[in-house]
């Protein structure tokens, strides 16, 4: 986890420093929103093979090699001529958005092979965790090592990460080497049926029935279909990304309105809090898995949801900036709650399914986030981000509101033998 926190600080630094050094070699602001396009394309396509790629290669060699691939990338930039600069920025696009997909799909679907089915939780908030200093610091240091020692310099930082990363990686004792083809990465650790299960949604079907649903349907199918509401439950994903990409389009265009001499404030302001509401929503999450030994639950994504995408309409209501920031770090919580939740449920699924559903819940969330940076890019044309994240985040709290009602449905029915 270490190793991917310093490896998020130099994506997140690089968020900054790649978009700036793209607009100064184009000269065109289309040219940001093409390489965003580019790199979501890619995440969404590489989400699509995540689970086919698994089932042949261990996650360990994966997540080593998509490292190494990432870092490679970035040497090719630092050294490409300036002819070849273009060229060079495409391929970085591809290459971070598809092995950033490959390696977050390798790494939530091991995690029940590293730790066990009892520390899932924990590891999974213990990651986010990281992520979320990794953010802070990878935004707050953008600015300053790319004023002070210039674009080469953070993409070294960055080739850098990618590195220690990798090492860490080749140093893992994931016990089968993590491979998720339900043949060689079980061993007691990877079927559903911990004590945790009745928590989440119910009804998941043994790992012995993966085979003939494999022959049935596509694999990832499948693995919607291995527990009843999986299958809602990332469609909320996927509009849960669709919010996402509004409060992120909207965020620069309301600060500018607040202070137009000084816009990035009051975006880094409000991520730093959010930041650090994530952060403490983990602590409570931790301390909640290791006093009850359960994990958050399947619900506690639903309710999660709809108190992340409530706190991001009010964050654009103009409220006053004490107000705001208490805002902030509720959504942060919230989304810190949902993180958690969402990936602890997919992992309880058998072993041979669980990178197929991972890998289709990347396509969905990249699909959902990239769709989203469109429309809203085009309705805040038109319309006050207020009313364009209201809609967004509306749109979520709709189907959280379905999916909280399916899941109250189904851990009220005994499960029983399955219909003809």
């Amino acid at each position: 986890m270490a190793g991917y926190a310093i490896s998020s600080y130099g994506t997140f630094l690089n968020m900054v420093a790649l978009n700036l050094f793209v607009y100064e070699t184009t000269g065109r602001a289309l040219a940001m929103g093409l390489f965003m396009a580019v790199r979501l394309a890619s995440g969404f396509a590489a989400g699509l093979t995540a689970g086919g790629l698994l089932a042949r290669f261990t996650a360990k060699s994966v997540m080593l090699w998509t490292n190494i691939a990432q870092a490679s990338a970035m040497v090719l930039l630092v050294l490409a001529p300036d002819g070849l600069r273009t060229a060079s920025l495409v391929a970085v696009s591809v290459v971070v958005g598809s092995c950033g997909t490959l390696f977050m799909v390798s790494l939530r679907s091991s995690i029940p092979d590293m730790v066990g089915e009892d520390r899932r939780s924990w590891a999974n908030s213990l990651s986010i965790t990281g992520r979320s200093l990794a953010m802070v610091a990878g935004f707050a240091s953008a600015g300053v090592v790319v004023s002070l020692v210039g674009y080469t310099a953070a993409f070294v930082v960055d080739t850098a990460t990618f590195a220690v990363c990798a090492v860490t990686v080749a140093l893992l004792p994931i016990p089968g080497g993590g491979k998720g083809n339900g043949r060689g990465g079980g061993k007691g650790r990877g079927a559903s049926s911990g004590r945790e299960e009745p928590d989440v949604v119910p009804g998941a079907e043994p790992a012995a029935d993966a085979a003939p649903a494999r022959r049935r349907r596509p694999v990832a199918l499948a693995a919607l279909a291995a527990a009843p509401g999986l299958g809602l439950m990332v469609a909320l994903r996927g509009v849960d990304a669709l919010g996402s990409s509004s409060h992120n389009a909207a965020l620069p265009v309301y600060s500018s309105e607040l202070d137009s001499s000084h816009p990035a404030v009051f975006v880094s302001a409000f991520w730093c809090l959010w930041a650090l509401g994530n952060i403490v929503a983990q602590q409570l999450i931790q301390r909640y898995a290791r006093r009850t030994g359960r994990s958050v639950g399947a619900p506690g994504f639903g309710w999660g949801t709809c108190l992340m995408s409530g706190a991001f309409i009010l964050a654009f209501a103009g409220f006053p900036l004490v107000a705001t920031a208490a805002i902030a770090l509720v959504a942060g919580a919230a989304d810190g709650l949902t993180e958690v939740s969402y990936t602890s449920h997919l992992q309880t699924l058998p072993p041979g399914l669980r990178a197929h559903a991972f890998g289709l819940s990347a396509t969905v969330e990249n699909l959902g986030f990239g769709a989203g940076m469109i429309l809203v890019a085009a309705a805040l044309d038109h319309y006050t981000p207020l009313t364009v994240v209201g809609w967004s985040h509306g749109a979520a709290l709709v189907v959280a509101a379905v999916y909280l009602i399916r899941v109250s449905g189904l851990r009220r029915t005994p499960s029983g033998p399955p219909s003809a």
